[in-house]
């Protein structure tokens, strides 16, 4: 690490949440199974369940605002074959996502971000992955910046990306807002960025991953499908937060393995 990297991980902001215990729990697409994925139900249930963080994901409608949803198309989530960002506001609402598998929440819509943030109380903080690069741009990066408010400037909302460059660019035209990479590729991380998502085998073949990342200032959230299975050793690791599709079921192991450790 040169001497600008340490100044800058001196001086870097930190991921913060007062009073809740690390690891931290995640809502993966909000409580993603036990309601339709991105969904102001699985957002709601995530938070009825005690998630620290939600994570969601984000596109750019055709009228500039911004809306929650994974991929690209509807076709998986909702049956229309029609791209995200071919929609505005007013057609996206008279859309509904598929049922859960268990047929609840029959009518849900895919919500925009602005109805996260007002459903998300002030001190739990969002995560939002930016699946559109137009985001980088001045005028969508200005419309997310306007609907987070103070989130953005009190370090309680992190947009996170595959594109490492994207999140450079909005560092640049946002110092105040918290960025994270989603490390697929390497087992080294990156020194840029507040937080890092490294895909989990990258713990095993770096054992000081977490423990250099803390060095930086950096918080540590795997991406793993499996995370009950790995759980124990992401304890011994002390990442700094654990993302899950169901909050609940995740809080209670880990109080399950701490009670045997």
């Amino acid at each position: 690490m040169g001497l600008s990297d340490a100044v800058a991980a001196v001086t870097r902001p930190v991921l913060t949440i007062p009073g809740r215990p690390r690891p931290w729990i995640m809502a993966h697409r909000g409580a993603s199974d036990l309601a339709p994925e991105n969904s102001i139900a699985a957002f709601r249930r995530a938070l009825q369940d005690g998630a620290d963080l939600i994570e969601t994901d984000l596109w750019c409608l055709a009228d500039g605002e911004l809306a929650c949803m994974h991929d690209p198309t509807l076709a998986r989530t909702v049956g229309d074959p029609r791209h995200v960002t071919a929609l505005d506001r007013r057609a996206l609402a008279r859309l509904r996502l598929r049922p859960h598998s268990d047929g609840s929440a029959a009518d849900e819509r895919v919500p925009l971000l602005d109805e996260l943030v007002a459903l998300a109380p002030a001190h739990v903080p969002l995560v939002l992955e930016l699946k559109d690069p137009r985001l980088g741009e001045p005028r969508p990066l200005r419309r997310l910046l306007e609907i987070l408010g103070d989130r953005a400037r009190e370090r309680r909302a992190a947009v996170i990306a595959f594109d490492l460059g994207l999140l450079l660019r909005i560092r640049e035209q946002a110092p105040g807002l918290l960025t994270g990479h989603i490390a697929s590729r390497s087992p080294w991380g990156n020194e840029h960025t507040d937080m890092l998502g490294p895909y989990w085998p990258h713990l095993l073949l770096n054992p000081c991953y977490v423990r250099t990342a803390h060095r930086r200032r950096q918080r540590v959230c795997p991406l793993d499908p499996g995370l009950h299975r790995r759980l124990r050793r992401y304890l011994a690791l002390d990442v700094d937060a654990v993302l899950t599709n169901d909050p609940a079921a995740t809080r209670a192991e880990i109080e399950r393995v701490r009670r045997e450790r």
